[in-house]
């Protein structure tokens, strides 16, 4: 077996995500029962080209999703406003090098994995708790065809073209389960709001737990009040500093069932404490939403280095 799910501490000012793609904290609520929502990550917009380099979330959140059968494997808390929702999620991960074709010891291994999300978030207007919960299924490897769309991509624009995708991470399945608490500790009006989290994961991609906080500063509505006359135009600021403690993950260390990628980092190399900090801005309207967003991760293995990247999400109400 490799490994185990470890505890942690916090406190310091704002940091880290469990999962790359985070679609169900606060600061990224929209009202309505009914959104479209498209997320994309890429390194790019941090002027670097490693770690993690590229991924992308398509979200759809409906009422009559309540009927999903995966739903009946989630917690419902009661006297809670409960959202239910799908997404497909995409994320690649490439070494320093990338255009060299041979296996890059010491740095990370090329990685892509596909998965399709299921999701509630129920929250309580009364005791201001927002729970989430995600039960994701799907495949890392080169069936996840992270090198055809970095090469495309890459193509596209007259980059330099990755050669070491043959290297990477083989098939293997994803399953995983997630859960955050998030508390509303303190709101200023309609101008401030401050709320602390946790969050575990658990299967074979990502296992881990986290803890941090988040702030809103400017024009905004806050997602732990049910109120019937809120603002129609927000623009807000926020900041999210969160620490982990990782018990595995399949992008650096390979897939749980299969042991034949030619190259991964051992756990002895795996570093076992991480902070990241992630912060951006929000403009909303009744029916539409823009974010843009970066973020900043100390390094995941002994011989690694520390990765940012970028990433801008554009949703509309239904």
């Amino acid at each position: 077996m490799r490994l185990t799910l470890i505890s942690l501490l916090f406190l310091l000012p704002i940091g880290l995500l469990a999962q790359k793609i985070d679609n169900t904290i606060s600061f990224r609520h929209i009202e309505k029962d009914g959104y479209f929502r498209f997320h994309y990550d890429n390194d790019y917009f941090a002027a670097t080209d490693e770690n993690y380099t590229q991924g992308y979330n398509i979200e759809l959140v409906l009422p009559c999703l309540i009927k999903n059968p995966i739903n009946y494997i989630f917690f419902k808390p009661e006297e809670s406003f409960i959202k239910y929702g799908l997404s497909i999620e995409h994320i690649g991960f490439t070494p320093n090098d990338y255009e060299r074709e041979t296996i890059q010891f010491g740095d990370r291994p090329f990685a892509s994995a596909i998965m399709l999300n299921s999701f509630t978030v129920a929250t309580d207007t009364i005791r201001k708790i927002r729970r989430s919960q995600t039960m994701s299924l799907g495949i890392i490897g080169p069936a996840a065809f992270g090198k055809e769309m970095q090469v495309g991509i890459h193509e596209a624009t007259g980059n330099k073209i990755p050669m070491g995708w043959d290297n990477q991470i083989k098939n293997d399945l994803v399953l995983n389960y997630s859960i955050e608490y998030e508390k509303q500790l303190y709101k200023h009006r309609n101008l401030f709001g401050f709320q602390g989290s946790a969050s575990a994961q658990v299967g074979t991609l990502y296992t881990n737990v986290s803890v941090g906080f988040n702030v809103q500063l400017g024009v905004l509505n806050s997602a732990f009040d049910h109120l019937e006359n809120k603002r129609k135009f927000q623009v807000y600021f926020y900041g999210q500093p969160r620490w982990s403690a990782i018990g595995y993950d399949a992008t650096l260390q390979g897939g749980l069932l299969n042991n034949k990628s030619p190259y991964t980092i051992s756990s002895q190399n795996l570093e076992r404490f991480t902070a990241q900090y992630n912060y951006g801005i929000v403009v909303k309207t009744k029916t539409l939403y823009f974010e843009y967003m970066r973020s900043a991760i100390t390094k995941e293995f002994n011989s690694g280095s520390s990765a940012k990247w970028g990433g801008i999400r554009i949703g509309f109400t239904l």
